[in-house]
């Protein structure tokens, strides 16, 4: 996921810099939303993975 994220990053900065506006925008939204969604996932990744050796 935060390959895909990544991904789109670089699809929204080369599309700003060719002077594509709205299609940057909405990739960089994209990356954004999916960057977001990795860094919860890898929290509770975490979270649960310390629980269950019983650590947190």
């Amino acid at each position: 996921m935060l390959n895909l994220a990544i991904t789109l990053l670089v699809i929204a900065l080369i599309a700003g810099v060719l002077g594509f506006g709205g299609i940057a925008g909405s990739f960089m939204g994209a990356a954004k939303i999916l960057f977001v969604v990795f860094l919860v996932l890898a929290i509770l990744s975490f979270v649960s993975g310390g629980m269950r050796r019983g650590q947190i």
